[in-house]
């Protein structure tokens, strides 16, 4: 008898190691597949702020790599716009002021401004930490809103343009150059003259802490005067002076040259 029960716990041990056996080996090759893949070991850099950026125990497939097509696509500069040439969406500042027909390329070689002596009397803009001239009659202050500082010359009869000099915070984007800053300036007083203004620029020159451009504005048969001075006056954005006489009033298109040469850094 005891070699009967050998026998029958010989044969119950070789079928458990069987049956063990048999579980552990996969029946079918893709059952390993199957299994759920490692999340990559690194966060993907992501635009959104580290609290809402999700953590990389989420994620159940890795990040794949730009392939090179991709990569050299990428990198390929978009082709400057011309003058009423149509715009791509997402286009900056700089490529909306190529793309104006009003504003024309700025020459490489522009006549420079010989600057006069600044008069004494001057006006504080404490919002743009800048000082201008303060102009002698006929010139007068007026209500600044939604400037920070406006002077102007009185209405002739039968004309609605009349000179104006005002100060306020740079109304546009700063730009990484202080010239192309200016330019995009330049660009925003067209709002402040006549429908159909074009430039014609006559004076580019870089002064300390800005640039100066001085411009011709023809509208119909008429045409204005005027100039721009950006200047980093300390605060939060660069300060802006515009300045602006129309023919009609031709005889102080000598004060352009007197409000840019006195423009500066208030303190």
């Amino acid at each position: 008898m005891r070699d009967v029960y050998r026998g029958l716990a010989v044969v119950t041990v070789l079928a458990v190691a069987t049956v063990t056996l048999v579980m552990l080996l996969p029946s079918r090759p893709d059952e390993v597949a199957a299994r759920p893949v490692a999340a990559p070991s690194t966060v993907p850099t992501s635009s959104a702020p580290p609290s809402a950026t999700p953590s990389a125990s989420f994620s159940a497939e890795p990040s794949v790599s730009p392939s090179p097509v991709d990569s050299a696509a990428a990198a390929v500069p978009r082709a400057t716009p011309t003058p009423g040439s149509s715009l791509a969406p997402g286009y900056t500042a700089m490529e909306a002021l190529y793309a104006d027909a009003r504003v024309p390329k700025l020459p490489k070689k522009v006549a420079r401004l010989k600057m006069t002596k600044p008069g004494r009397a001057v006006i504080k803009d404490a919002r743009t930490g800048l000082v201008v001239p303060r102009l002698g009659k006929p010139w007068k202050a007026h209500r600044a809103a939604p400037f920070t500082s406006k002077q102007v010359l009185p209405l002739k009869r039968g004309s609605n343009q009349r000179g104006m000099l005002v100060t306020c915070p740079l109304p546009i984007e700063e730009q990484k150059s202080a010239r192309d800053t200016a330019l995009l300036a330049a660009r925003w007083t067209l709002n402040h003259h006549p429908k159909g203004a074009r430039i014609r620029w006559l004076v580019s020159q870089p002064i300390k802490r800005g640039w100066l451009l001085a411009y011709q504005v023809r509208y119909g048969k008429h045409v204005s005067r005027a100039a721009v001075v950006v200047l980093d006056g300390g605060m939060a954005k660069p300060g802006l002076a515009f300045v602006t006489v129309p023919e009609s009033q031709r005889t102080r298109w000598r004060d352009i040259t007197r409000v840019v040469s006195g423009v500066r850094v208030l303190g």
